[in-house]
């Protein structure tokens, strides 16, 4: 019971900011539909609800299954099959992502269905069973994780260099959502078990960082790919807004009950059938074990069946209503004044970030506060948020125009950064771009730049995830940067001593 409640506790805390901001924007300068209003606060309740169950079944049968993988691998003490079973598990477990399952249906709604939701999940989700094994390989034979980084990151900005402006936001999107609340337990709980594989026996602490940034690279180049071979399509797109908000309330969730029922059951079951599988050549689980571990994909099944249905029943089309309304309005400080908020509201709340923080201290020794990583953390991210508004408004400003300087200066930081921050900045970029950001900031930013004029939604409506998730990298690695310079003054203080 206490397990509920904590986990209930944590997800009410990152959605509350987001309800009580759209219900001062409604009574202030974005009034909202009364029954669109009604759909959201009914949304806002499912995604508490489902978020928590599903986080449940992700503790009790997702992770351990990840745990029992990781040690049986390490007991083949063959390369070969710890690859082939990162190659499956990798793809499994992206396509059942709840963030990576939002983007895939948003990008299939505002191309009209040109490019489908299963191919978004399949490209991104290849991607990042492809890089999880490159990261396996990583820790296997000790190459440093920053060299790794800087080959990927310089393959993914030459291949944006050919890919449509249509994709790259997408792409990018595509690493930040991959990368979340399924995906990433999961992966940690694999690099475990691999690093037992090592020659040496004793897994250093810089691998328990990076191998999350590494498979997320996998998804934006995947998507980048995609977006060469689709080079010659163009795609109409736009947001039919109002459709869902005509239909009654218990029309709005009736409707789509059946299709996210089945939507969550395929997302689960491959999974499940790894498990069946692994249980019968090499877990051998007691009869209590294995049912507690089916316990636990069943809440993961419950709970995401009720999570897309509470988010795509009512609580994203007022964030689509929200950014039409700000759009359209003659003063555009409003709309990037309320992007700013909505990031920094959303990374103060979000769960994984204060992991995140104590982490750092921890492993700082407590050079490194984390209130002082927490406040450049929220500043970043709302800059994030805005600096999307401002492509929207400006339509001279491209995604590029941010990513790849930022990812540049990204690169050059590595040299100087500790080898530790780097891979903390980099997995950062992924626990960021939590489930909030994911659905509701999504559909501010597409509202917004369905409704004013001059905007694309398929360019300018994609690229926020990407942003977001760039944030943390730089200022991670500028806190990592100042760590070494207060822990070398420190050392030359003790000497002088």
């Amino acid at each position: 019971m206490n397990i509920i409640l904590s986990k209930l506790k944590e997800v009410f805390f990152s959605v509350l900011p987001i309800t009580i901001l759209v219900i001062l924007l409604n009574f202030t300068i974005s009034p909202i539909e009364t029954s669109l209003i009604i759909k959201f606060l009914i949304g806002t309740v499912f995604v508490v609800v489902g978020l928590t169950i599903f986080l449940l079944g992700v503790d009790i049968g997702i992770t351990p299954l990840g745990d029992l993988t990781g040690i049986s691998l390490a007991k083949t003490n063959k390369i070969w099959i710890v690859l082939v079973a990162g190659l499956i598990l990798g793809f499994f477990i992206s396509i059942a992502e709840p963030g990576l399952m939002v983007l895939a249906s948003q990008v299939n709604l505002v191309t009209n269905g040109n490019i489908s939701s299963n191919s978004i999940l399949m490209v991104v989700s290849i991607g990042l069973a492809l890089m999880l094994s490159v990261g396996f390989l990583r820790i296997f034979y000790n190459v440093p994780l920053y060299k790794v980084l800087m080959i990927l990151y310089l393959i993914v900005l030459g291949i944006a260099i050919f890919s449509s402006s249509e994709f790259l936001g997408i792409a990018f999107d595509s690493s930040g959502s991959t990368t979340g609340i399924l995906a990433v337990p999961f992966i940690l709980s694999l690099s475990t078990g691999i690093s037992k594989l090592k020659k040496d026996s004793k897994a250093s602490e810089k691998d328990s960082f990076g191998l999350v940034a590494i498979a997320s690279t996998g998804a934006i180049i995947s998507v980048l790919l995609l977006g060469i071979f689709k080079n010659n399509e163009k795609f109409a797109s736009g947001l039919e807004f109002g459709s869902v908000s005509k239909t009654s309330i218990f029309e709005s969730y009736i409707n789509i009950i059946i299709a996210h029922l089945k939507e969550s059951f395929f997302a689960i079951l491959p999974v499940l059938i790894i498990l069946l599988i692994l249980q019968k050549i090499s877990f051998n689980l007691k009869k209590r074990e294995f049912r507690k571990l089916l316990t636990g994909f069943t809440f993961a099944f419950i709970g995401l069946f009720i999570f897309l249905l509470g988010v795509n029943a009512g609580f994203m089309d007022v964030g689509i209503s929200i950014g039409n309304t700000l759009a359209l309005k003659d003063n555009k400080i409003y709309i990037i004044g309320i992007g700013f908020i909505m990031g920094v509201v959303t990374i103060l709340a979000e769960p994984a970030v204060y992991v995140l923080t104590h982490q750092i201290e921890d492993v700082t020794s407590g050079y490194v506060n984390r209130k002082a990583v927490l406040f450049p953390l929220a500043v970043g991210v709302g800059l994030a948020v805005a600096l999307s508004t401002v492509r929207i408004l400006v339509s001279e400003v491209q995604l590029w125009y941010y990513l790849l300087p930022g990812y540049l200066i990204c690169i050059c930081l590595m040299f100087i950064t500790p080898k530790l921050f780097v891979g903390i900045a980099f997995d950062a970029g992924g626990v960021a771009t939590g489930p909030m950001t994911a659905t509701f900031i999504l559909s501010f930013i597409q509202g917004a730049a369905n409704a004013f004029e001059g905007a694309d939604v398929l360019v300018d409506g994609f690229g926020m995830i990407a942003m977001v998730a760039l944030m943390p990298i730089l200022t991670l690695e500028i806190l990592g940067i100042i760590f070494l310079i207060i822990s070398n003054k420190r050392s030359e203080e003790n000497k002088d001593e």
